[in-house]
């Protein structure tokens, strides 16, 4: 299912993952102690029976598995594998293997997108300090590929100390939350040129 231990390549783990509910059930469980099939429907908007089936087949491609039991131990609990999802298109990919790879990636930006707007719709209502320290931002930035590669490695080891999956709730400070970082690295395409209007429309 992987390369290089994290990076995925099997189309079929792929195509299971690219599906809005599964990545909001992994996301839970990566985020968050583990969970029953109900309390991770609630969170993707589902029925208990249609998340025990995405568990399942999260299960089946190795993301999510078997929670040590709670209390009289009746229901089933499940948990986020502890290894990082990385993705990415290669030279030698296979059609099907690149397809699936696009598929997961847009899915990922989408559910990405979501989250950032939401925080855009709630900023008026932060608390000043978090309201401040949020930031949405967009550079162009000058760079060959080899210090792209760098620059993200960087990146990451900057802000690996707060994964949320390597510190716990009771390690971090008392004011803390869940946050999101989104990092995209990417070599700019030239849009297409419209070129010029046949009439102005807004003329009078």
């Amino acid at each position: 299912m992987t390369r290089d231990g994290n990076w995925l390549d099997d189309p079929k783990a792929m195509r299971a993952l690219a599906h809005p509910a599964r990545l909001m059930i992994l996301d839970r469980l990566g985020t968050q102690d583990s969970a029953t099939a109900t309390e991770v429907a609630e969170i993707a908007g589902i029925t208990p029976s249609a998340a025990s089936y995405h568990l399942r087949m999260l299960a089946k491609y190795g993301f999510v598995e078997d929670a040590p039991p709670r209390g009289d131990g009746r229901e089933r609990l499940w948990q986020s594998v502890n290894v990082p999802i990385r993705v990415g298109v290669q030279p030698e990919d296979q059609p099907d293997v690149r397809d699936a790879k696009v598929s997961l990636m847009a899915a990922i930006r989408r559910e990405a997108n979501e989250q950032a707007d939401l925080a855009l719709s709630n900023v008026d209502r932060e608390l000043p300090e978090w309201r401040d320290a949020a930031r949405f931002s967009r550079h162009r930035i000058r760079i060959d590929a080899e210090e792209m590669v760098q620059l993200n490695d960087a990146i990451e080891k900057l802000i690996e100390p707060y994964f949320a999956r390597h510190r716990s709730a009771e390690a971090a400070p008392s004011g803390a939350r869940m946050a999101e970082a989104q990092i995209n690295l990417f070599p700019t395409v030239a849009r297409p040129v419209p070129g010029l209007p046949t009439e102005d429309h807004d003329a009078g």
